[in-house]
Formats: C-alpha cells, structure tokens, sequence
C-alpha cells in the first residue's frame, strides 16, 4: 500500500494556526469552555457550527461571532438523540459539504454524592459522553474524509477531564454539594480510551482523534458562590491557581490546526500540574 503524502514542510509557522476554509462543529458549544473553544476556532479563520439543546445561547454566540466578522452556524439537537444526529450529518453528506474539525464537549449528567448515584446516571453520562463520540464520528466520517482528501488531513477532538484520569479528592468537596460524581469520571475516562482506538482506526484516512482533559475551571458563579471551596481547588494544582476559561483556547487551537499534523490518539491534559503529582 502506497504512503500518505507528507504534509509540505514550507508552511511557515505563523501559518499553522490558519483556519481560513476550515469548518468546525462543536458540541456544546454555548457552554462555559465550549464558548472559548469554538471563538478560538473562529477567530482563526474556521466557519464554525454551533451545537446544543438550548436555541437562546447558541443564537447569542452566533450573533456575537458574526458582529465580529466571523462565521458561524447553529444546529439544534440533544447530543442523546442519535436519530436526529444521524439525521443532520447524513443532510451534510448529501449536500457534498465536508468537515475539518469535529469537538465533542457536551456532556449531560447529575452532580451527586457518590452513594447518591444511579444505574440511570450512568446511562446519562454515557450516552452524551462516549456513546455520542462514536455515533458523533460515526456519522460525520465521509465528511471528516472528505476535508482530509481535500486538505491533507482532518481532526477530532473529544473533551475529557481530569477526572478521567483521578479520582476527585473528597477533601476537596466535602458538603458543597459540587461533587463531581463516579459517572462524570468513567464516562470522561472512557473517553480517552475511545481517543485512542479511533485514531488508530481512521489514521491511513488521515482522520486524526486526539482527547484534552481541562482541570479545574469553575464557571464564574461558583468561584463567586464558594470562596472556600476555590481555595482548596487551588491548592491542590501545583501551580496554585484555577484555569482561566480562555486558558483551553491555545490547546484545542494545536490539536484542531496543522501544528499538530503528527499528533493522533494521545491526551493533553490542560489542568495546571494537577493529574502530575
């Protein structure tokens, strides 16, 4: 079998970063870090496709990108219903439109106590976390392949958590009634794995699958809520301090453009030292 071609080494470095002619769909994307990852993609050059399950926000984003001279779509549909989401891509195909870069960052499930979970909350997490990766892969593969035949390549991006590599530390969360509950981590670390085999999957198409696992990054209305539980997330980074939201732009901007062209199936965690100690 004869080797892919070798991306052309004469591109400048300010150039990798370029989006222009790229089209990115981001799921969940009105949300807290969804709303940076898809301005980054944006103000890089990508026509960017806004998904959720709420029409409001995603209106919002989309007008507030397009004042900016950027471009942007919405799609509305829950991540969960597999039907309509096989449904919009399989539209996609038919129209001949092709796909750069695909994130999947929704994620629907219930903040408990671990003794508290349930068989139903598991099947919550995994059917907005990997079982919608796959089906979200799935079905946009012809259109991911086809940007990859017209551009060389074209990436995937499935949004992890730290908690998908430890366990939340108790101490930490105590009677907040912010626990991040057994569910969230075995469908984020679930979906490192899928990370993993996808890319070895759709490699010879030149699809690449790569995962990000953000830290600590509270939404502004819990580091205002709970100073004391701000606190002790600090201390437990190495380096002493929460993510800013804007702080997962550069990541995912790495993982979605040509700067990381030989870059498939790993996992880059965002998250100030905290999965190293």
């Amino acid at each position: 079998m004869n080797a892919p071609p070798r991306p052309q080494s004469q591109r400048r470095s300010a150039q990798l970063f370029n989006l222009r002619g790229r089209t990115a769909f981001v799921t969940g994307a009105a949300g807290h870090l969804g709303t940076e990852m898809a301005t980054a993609l944006a103000e890089c050059g990508a026509h960017v496709i806004l998904h959720g399950r709420r029409a409001e926000p995603l209106e919002t984003l989309c007008a507030a990108l397009g004042r900016e001279g950027h471009a942007a779509d919405t799609a509305l549909f829950d991540i969960r219903d597999y039907a309509a989401l096989r449904a919009y891509f399989d539209a996609e195909a038919r129209a001949g439109r092709r796909l750069d870069i695909l994130i999947h960052n929704a994620y629907t499930g219930r903040a408990t106590p671990w003794r508290g979970a349930t068989p139903e909350d598991f099947d919550t997490a995994f059917q907005s976390g990997p079982s919608a990766a796959f089906e979200l892969v799935k079905a946009a593969e012809p259109l991911l392949a086809r940007a990859a035949r017209e551009n060389g390549q074209a990436s995937v991006i499935l949004v992890s958590s730290m908690y998908g590599h430890v366990s939340p530390d108790p101490r930490i969360y105590g009677d907040s009634g912010l626990n991040s509950p057994p569910h969230y981590g075995a469908a984020k670390g679930a979906l490192i794995q899928l990370a993993r085999y996808l890319a070895c999957h759709l490699a010879p198409a030149r699809i690449r699958v790569n995962a990000i696992s953000p830290g600590p990054f509270p939404r502004p209305e819990i580091q205002s809520r709970d100073p004391a539980f701000l606190a002790r997330l600090e201390e437990k980074v190495p380096m002493q301090r929460i993510g800013a939201a804007e702080e997962i732009r550069g990541p995912v901007l790495f993982l979605a453009s040509e700067a990381s062209s030989y870059v498939t199936g790993v996992n880059l965690p965002v998250d100030g030292g905290w999965t190293a100690w």
